[in-house]
């Protein structure tokens, strides 16, 4: 059969996409990029906030009219729209065909084929109903980007990495805000989440560029920050071991992967779930001796489980880049207590400075939320006063989005939305002024960038990445004056920084590795 898919949300849920189309190819069925040749649509959805579920039911939508089209063809949703709200869904659009939760992903060749089919990993969805399968059927009748068949704009979204909601009209509006504005059932907490984890044997069909590849080291978290569905979307925190890890990383250098980036809710975590003292940087030092690879970039730290020895194992290892991904959400301390976030504003501040004490020439990348209940303009101020005094190198900002399942939404969403986005603007146009200074502080300076390809705005002009800089998230470099033989997607260039905007630079090479 031919599938066409579209993966939204964030580079975890990419990975579960490019599990799910490595299944489904092992199985023997082809991934299109042709919408009207596809047996079978699939979406992959978020639901982390309003304007990503807004964004997944929308591409659902777009996906069920595709279905019309074609006898007999099939519509799949997973991910964590399904797992949050799998009954509305199958309710509210009887054009979907099957629906898989975040645990089930072994269970995605059932859902495509009809056949009775698990795939390698490691645990399933408890308490999922299912008749053969595992695979909850509804009535008959998609670089870390978004993985599509066809085109959109593409919107630069520096808060939350997602696309802008798309309005629609008619039926498709009216269908839209019904299935939103239904409340599930909250899960059980513990009694029905997700078990699920791929592993070095799982097969993937990787969506990003050939020179870098996400692996995820765990999945789940057992965290209850105030704002956050996801331990109640994805389950309890459970790591993969480094042997699993280990080989992978082997099977990805040897086709041809050069960036190694390594993810799950909270990468710093890595082995307690386990009782595995110092795992993380065990696992470091083990990646480090891959061949092949020339960056290995951690992703998704926490404030309160980064430890010296993560610390010092980033310090001395040469691949892993100096590069600290610490969401803190804010730095008022009444904010931090109420999001039920471990530290305060002197904690974080001991933190960092021990990280550029140990770390020198670190990249220290944060995100904040601005607008959480009872947040108000003093704690906007102590959170730019912060910024200001921390001098971070990347940062974004989420609005606060009222979640049901959550426990901040017992809470009064008191912060007007008008008044959020303001917040969010002072936020980041107090960033923008710090990274304009330290940008053109960089011109004249040579360093080596990793290319990552044309620019998606203009074919003719190549770009590539500071090992302070990931991909999709971060700004990029610009090159000029390039011989068009050193321009290899992957290939470390020496550069001289010649020019900077607010955000991004332009370099000169100097030459290749």
């Amino acid at each position: 059969m031919k599938i066409g898919f579209v993966s939204l949300g964030c580079p975890k849920n990419l990975v579960d996409s490019e599990v799910m189309l490595g299944l489904a190819e092992q199985a023997g069925h082809v991934v299109t990029t042709e919408a009207d040749g596809a047996d079978v649509l699939v979406v992959n959805t978020c639901a982390f906030i309003d304007r990503a579920k807004q964004e997944s039911i929308d591409t659902i939508l777009e996906m069920a009219e595709l279905k019309k089209q074609a006898a007999g063809r099939r519509l799949v949703v997973t991910g964590c729209l399904a797992e949050r709200y799998r009954e509305e869904l199958r309710k509210e659009i009887p054009e979907i065909d099957a629906v898989l939760g975040t645990g089930e992903v072994g269970d995605f060749v059932a859902a495509v084929s009809g056949t009775a089919q698990r795939a390698s990993g490691t645990g399933s969805r408890e308490g999922a109903s299912d008749d053969a399968s595992g695979v909850e059927e509804a009535p008959s009748g998609l670089l870390a980007q978004p993985l599509r068949f066809y085109k959109r704009d593409p919107i630069r979204d520096t808060a939350a990495g997602l696309a802008a909601e798309q309005s629609r009209s008619g039926e498709a509006l009216s269908r839209s805000g019904a299935a939103l504005s239904r409340q599930p059932a909250a899960p059980v907490f513990g009694l029905d989440l997700p078990t699920y984890i791929y592993d070095a044997d799982t097969p993937r069909r990787r969506a990003t560029p050939a020179h870098y590849a996400y692996v995820k080291i765990a999945e789940g978290c057992d965290y209850k920050c105030a704002f956050c569905i996801i331990p109640k979307i994805r389950g309890h925190y459970r790591s993969r071991t480094v042997a699993s890890i280990v080989a992978e990383a082997r099977r990805l250098a040897a086709e041809g992967v050069r960036e190694l980036l390594l993810i799950s809710q909270d990468t710093t975590f890595y082995g307690i779930d386990r009782g595995e003292r110092g795992a993380l940087p065990r696992l470091l030092r083990a990646l480090n001796e891959v061949e092949g690879l020339d960056w290995i970039r951690m992703l998704y730290l926490y404030p309160t489980t980064i430890t010296d020895e993560v610390i010092d194992a980033v310090a001395e290892l040469d691949k892993v880049c100096k590069y600290i991904d610490l969401p803190l959400q804010h730095a008022s301390d009444p904010v931090l207590k109420r999001m039920k976030r471990p530290g305060t504003r002197a904690s974080y501040e001991r933190l960092l400075t021990n990280i550029r004490a140990r770390i020198p020439d670190v990249t220290l990348r944060t995100t904040f939320i601005a607008g959480f209940p009872g947040e108000t303009e003093a704690d906007v101020d102590a959170l730019v006063d912060f910024i200001s005094a921390i001098g971070f190198d990347h940062l974004g900002v989420f609005t606060y989005s009222h979640e049901e399942g959550t426990s901040a939404f017992a809470l009064p969403d008191d912060v007007p939305p008008e008044v959020k986005d303001v917040r969010q603007a002072r936020i980041m146009e107090a960033q923008k002024a710090l990274v304009a200074r330290r940008q053109h502080g960089r011109v004249g300076q040579q360093t080596a960038i990793m290319v990552d390809g044309p620019s998606p705005a203009h074919e003719w002009v190549w770009r590539g990445r500071l090992a302070g800089q990931a991909p999709e998230i971060d700004p990029v470099v610009y090159l000029t004056d390039a011989d068009p033989e050193l321009l290899v997607p992957g290939r470390l260039l020496d550069v001289e920084i010649v020019g900077a905007d607010e955000y991004d630079l332009v370099a000169r090479p100097l030459a290749g590795r």
